[in-house]
């Protein structure tokens, strides 16, 4: 009596998961952008953009300064490691029959897929910045701009007083420490840090200036609501309220935020947020 061999379906095959990525797919981001919208516009009205001048916007989330910047007459392709903000920006950029902005994956530490000298502005407001390996993240925003053309970074600044900086900073304490060979993406706020990556990409350090700028989170809700939004749709409150309330410390954590949100609101209604966030705007000239 013969035997039927059962034909084996191969082994499955798993993906390793880029922490970076499962981050900021984590969630909702554009809930948090909602807030962000007055100021990437501001930002990129003082960048000079001119019709036609091709633009990449390099960790662009769903299109903050990426859409201004379309709007202003240039080319522009957006590129986030998360998926599901590529989407909603490229659904925001066809709403708005906006043809010339675009959104595709990508990850900061490897453009392969975009050619060398490509684009004449290179921008990344609190986006490259998160990406791990800073060094490969400099090499390759100079190498896809062309000669004579600019890059322009937002970064948030560590131990800065204000919101963001203040907002990672209270997370952090609930969450554990970061795997050995963990770079801050808070790292990029320091000037002297930032003159070495690009010095690693070629860029001498007179080419690069800084200024420190102000960006409003703008919302129609009230701090303790937009806390709620952060503690719901934001990677790093989520992944910090998700450690506290294992160790049952998650009301302490909102209290924390709240009071910060409060104590910096400056609206002149309660039940609405206006809050100024410095950062440190970098601009490398090629």
């Amino acid at each position: 009596m013969g035997l039927e061999i059962e034909k084996k379906a191969p082994p499955f095959k798993t993906e390793s998961v880029n922490p970076n990525k499962a981050l900021w797919e984590k969630g909702d981001f554009t809930r948090i952008a909602a807030s962000m919208r007055e100021s990437g516009e501001a930002l990129v009205r003082s960048f000079g953009i001119t019709k036609g001048l091709k633009v990449l916007d390099l960790g662009c989330g769903d299109g903050t300064t990426a859409l201004p910047a379309a709007k202003c007459g240039a080319e522009v392709l957006g590129v986030d490691i998360a998926r599901n903000l590529v989407e909603a920006g490229n659904k925001r950029a066809q709403a708005l029959g906006l043809t010339n902005c675009r959104f595709q994956e990508g990850d900061a530490t490897n453009l392969h897929e975009l050619k060398d000298q490509t684009f004449d502005l290179v921008v990344s407001i609190f986006g490259a910045m998160f990406a791990p390996k800073p060094f490969e993240v400099a090499k390759e925003t100079v190498r896809v701009t062309r000669p004579g053309g600019r890059i322009i970074m937002g970064n948030w600044i560590p131990n800065d007083p204000t919101l963001v900086a203040q907002i990672l900073k209270i997370c952090s304490s609930y969450t554990p420490p970061p795997p050995e060979g963990f770079i801050s993406p808070m790292t990029w706020g320091i000037e002297r840090n930032v003159i070495e990556r690009f010095a690693g990409a070629g860029v001498p350090a007179e080419k690069i200036s800084f200024v420190r700028d102000t960006f409003t989170f703008n919302s129609p809700s009230s701090p303790g609501e937009v806390v709620g939004e952060f503690r719901k749709y934001y990677g790093p409150t989520m992944n910090a309220f998700e450690a506290a309330e294992k160790s049952n410390r998650a009301d302490d954590l909102q209290n924390e935020l709240e009071a910060l949100f409060n104590s910096q609101n400056k609206s002149p209604k309660k039940e609405t947020t206006l809050i100024p966030a410095t950062f440190l705007r970098v601009t490398v000239a090629l």
